[in-house]
């Protein structure tokens, strides 16, 4: 099993480019199941997520090419990747592959849709937490579904097609968005979804389904109006720049000090998460081409968070901040609101030198002059990421473990570090 090494110490300085983001290409992958053309999609990261899906999708006839050839495996750059659903061949989603990634349950509403009939494996819990698909099934029940669960697998019935209806999500949950908007717009009528979610990622799917054919309006506010249509047709749209990815990077930078342009970044994508940099004491400068962040003797300020819904602060950068604010100059308060059992990175950068403790859903962090490099274990994606950028600042080697989570959201990370002045390297096992 792959780990990572890491030397501390160095300020990163030069230009990182930033990649498509995972958490947006994944439901416009699942989209391309709504229509038999094609649906081209524009820079697409390579990650472990993204190449699982592809399996997934071809699970159930789609068929994909990468710039009009077939998919090479050590591609290494952003993508323009084709996928077309012409004939659904397989309405199941079984559970040798909806157990590897939980998005890919999102596939039973698309399938729902047009061919009225899915039978998807019910995902399970993960690492941070159950995180149950209650309101995807609540919420296509109510446009007219009959859904039983039977052995471990939602089976999803509308033979006659979806009908429009208004559903409030009890608690915003960003898949349900996804899945509901997709359902709904091949469904007879109008749809109204309120309380929904209003990522980025939401409004970038809305804009792919409106090329396609959709008629999708208040994407991006808490109410999602759809009016249905009898069929999608294909499309090219454009991945947005990962904000996580944007995050993750600009947190590195002040963890290490440097100047560093993220290329391709988007500041209007991750405004509260820029916003806690600031008052950290980051120069945060927003540019035609990206974001520059700066931080260059000044020490670190102590900032609390809470993580909340967009436009709140992103639960998927708390584990990074929490890296951060290890050596803030004073006390921190990191409150997280959104998953249960998302503190498990706590007692690893404890191995480093952190001084955290835990009350309920909040992390209390005393920041400290020094970290010191150790062997730390990454137990999922995000945390894996804060140990690397505890690892950059960090006083002589770390080692983070089980790398692999890494590579299902970042895209050729040693790379672009150590083209900023990081020693950071792989080592294969």
């Amino acid at each position: 099993m792959d780990r990572i090494r890491i030397v501390g110490g160095n300020t990163l300085n030069g230009t990182i480019p930033i990649s498509g983001a995972k958490n947006a290409a994944l439901p416009l992958m699942i989209a391309s199941l709504l229509t038999e053309e094609t649906l081209s999609l524009e820079n697409v990261p390579h990650l472990a997520d993204v190449e699982q899906l592809i399996r997934i999708l071809g699970n159930h006839g789609a068929d994909y090419s990468v710039n009009g050839r077939r998919e090479q495996q050590n591609s290494l750059y952003a993508r323009t990747v084709n996928f077309t659903a012409r004939n659904i061949v397989d309405t199941t989603a079984p559970y040798e592959l909806v157990s590897k990634m939980r998005a890919s349950f999102w596939v039973i509403g698309p399938l729902l849709a047009r061919m009225g009939e899915a039978r998807v494996s019910l995902p399970g819990g993960c690492a941070i937490g159950t995180r149950p698909v209650d309101l995807f099934i609540d919420g296509l029940r109510q446009l007219g579904a009959e859904i039983e669960i039977e052995q471990g697998y939602a089976h999803a019935r509308a033979p006659k097609g979806l009908i429009g209806d208004r559903y409030v999500f009890p608690k915003v949950s960003v898949g349900a968005t996804h899945v509901l908007m997709m359902a709904a717009t091949l469904a007879k009528g109008q749809t109204v979804l309120e309380n929904a979610a209003r990522e980025p990622e939401v409004v970038n799917l809305a804009e792919c389904l409106n090329a396609m054919g959709a008629k999708v309006s208040g994407a991006g506010t808490s109410t999602i109006t759809i009016d249905g249509v009898t069929s999608l047709h294909g499309a090219t749209h454009q991945v947005i720049p990962d904000r996580i990815e944007t995050g993750t990077y600009a947190m590195a930078v002040a963890m290490t000090g440097g100047d560093v342009v993220l290329e391709g970044a988007r500041a209007d994508l991750l405004e509260s998460a820029l916003d806690a940099l600031a008052q950290a004491g980051v120069e945060v400068t927003p540019l035609n081409s990206g974001i520059r962040i700066r931080r260059n003797g000044a020490g670190i300020l102590p900032v609390d968070i809470t993580t909340e819904p967009f436009p709140g602060f992103p639960t998927d950068l708390q584990a990074q901040f929490m890296g951060l604010m290890t050596m803030a100059q004073g006390r921190s308060r990191i409150t997280e609101t959104i998953f249960e059992n998302r503190f498990m990175h706590v007692q690893e950068l404890a191995r480093l030198g952190a001084k955290i403790s835990l009350a309920g859903q909040t992390a209390i962090v005393d920041g400290v002059s020094q970290l010191k490099g150790a062997p730390v274990m990454a137990t999922d994606l995000r945390a894996s990421v804060s140990l690397v950028i505890a690892g950059l600042a960090a006083e002589g080697e770390t080692i983070v473990n089980r790398v692999y989570h890494l590579d299902r959201g970042f895209e050729r990370l040693e790379e672009k570090l150590s083209a900023c002045g990081a020693t950071i390297e792989r080592l294969s096992s």
